[in-house]
């Protein structure tokens, strides 16, 4: 009995050394009897970029679809000024100093590079103001090379947005995307002329919507992205994956004057108002009802005793204005206009703008510990000067 529990113990102890090897050397041959398929498992380097899902088919994603419809209407801006004439040029004591050198530093002109879209087959061009700013020339290049000096129909510094006619056949016109339905981390392309090295796409994705207070204009609601954008993509296009214009590109954040991956564009919405107010009346009709605003800070109402905390505070009202006529008072903090919330001074101005003059406009205000509706007659928006850039 003892020799018989002896060989049975070596057996058992034999055979599970052998299961152990096989579990270990083979483990799909245990899986597989146990009715267990093992998955498919690749372990990548730590430097090694985890796969991207392709679609059906198994083609790479590209863009270049979106990129070959929108390109054709991106086009390169070159803005000539001419030079400013030095007061003493005519001195013969000036002359005498400084020469050929003093003539020849006169008869350089500026010139400022920049990009613009066509977005109609009869010629006319978005850009920037900034870019053509002050200039006496404006010369136009197409993707195609072709060439055409450009006419200014109309410039909205507050907005920052200029329109350009040049007279062309067959020229490709950008279709126009829906910028109100963008979402963060939309894909994005930026078409431009950066440095002027010539026409170049970069991708990216929407970082960011309704940026404002960045001081650069007066209706701030910019979509930001991380596409690459640099000195001479101002005024080019931003695109979505399909190719169409979703807002137009105009300020970088940069430390050095490079790209550092935060870039601002204009809205298309924006852009296309200032487009047709310029082309049809040669000017934009914004609303305005005479206030001096500033956000409103927990400080300020802690110390107000307001029992709301976001809003715009009424600092100042124009005498005569339409907020004085409607009975708006400094101390009101407006939280609504036309029963749209607004949380600072951007929104505010942004909302006033987009009223039509002659419209009767209900504000909400606080006033106090007592809210209230304020009916104000809406103005057309008087012209005014606009800070350096």
């Amino acid at each position: 009995m003892r020799k018989t529990w002896l060989i049975f113990s070596q057996a058992v102890t034999v055979a599970v050394a052998v299961l152990f090897v096989v579990a270990t050397l083979k483990p799909e041959w245990v899986q597989r009897r146990a009715g267990v398929v093992a998955p498919n498992i690749v372990s990548l380097p730590a430097t090694q970029a985890l796969p991207v899902a392709l679609p059906s088919g198994g083609a790479a994603i590209s863009y270049s679809a979106a990129a070959k419809r929108a390109s054709p209407a991106v086009v390169s801006i070159t803005a000539s000024k001419a030079p400013a004439r030095n007061p003493r040029s005519d001195d013969p004591f000036f002359q005498f100093f400084f020469g050929d050198r003093a003539r020849q530093s006169q008869q350089e002109p500026q010139v400022g590079l920049g990009s613009g879209v066509i977005v109609s087959s009869e010629g006319y061009l978005l850009t920037n103001n900034h870019v053509i700013d002050g200039a006496d020339d404006i010369e136009v290049m197409l993707a195609d090379g072709r060439q055409a000096r450009a006419k200014v129909v109309g410039t909205d510094p507050e907005s920052d947005v200029a329109v350009l006619k040049i007279e062309l056949d067959r020229l490709p016109a950008i279709a126009f995307g829906d910028a109100d339905q963008l979402q963060v981390g939309d894909v994005v392309l930026a078409i431009g002329n950066p440095f002027g090295v010539g026409q170049t796409v970069t991708s990216g994705i929407v970082s960011a919507l309704g940026r404002n207070q960045l001081g650069i204009n007066t209706f701030e609601n910019f979509i930001q992205t991380d596409a690459a954008i640099n000195p001479g993509n101002s005024g080019g296009a931003l695109v979505d994956a399909a190719g169409n214009l979703l807002g137009i590109n105009t300020a970088i954040y940069s430390r050095t004057g490079g790209s550092l991956g935060i870039g601002f564009a204009i809205p298309v919405s924006t852009a296309r108002q200032v487009l047709e107010g310029l082309i049809k009346d040669g000017r934009v009709t914004r609303g305005w009802i005479g206030v001096e605003p500033r956000d409103l800070t927990p400080e300020i109402a802690q110390t107000l005793n307001l029992p709301i905390k976001q809003g715009v505070l009424i600092t100042g009202v124009v005498q005569s204005g339409p907020a004085a006529a409607g009975g708006l008072r400094p101390g009101d903090v407006v939280v609504k206009i036309a029963g749209k919330p607004v949380l600072n001074t951007p929104q505010l101005l942004n909302a006033v703008a987009a009223l039509k003059p002659k419209e009767v406009a209900v504000i909400g205000v606080q006033r106090g510990e007592t809210a209230l509706d304020v009916n104000v007659t809406v103005v057309q928006r008087p012209p005014r000067a606009v800070a350096q850039r």
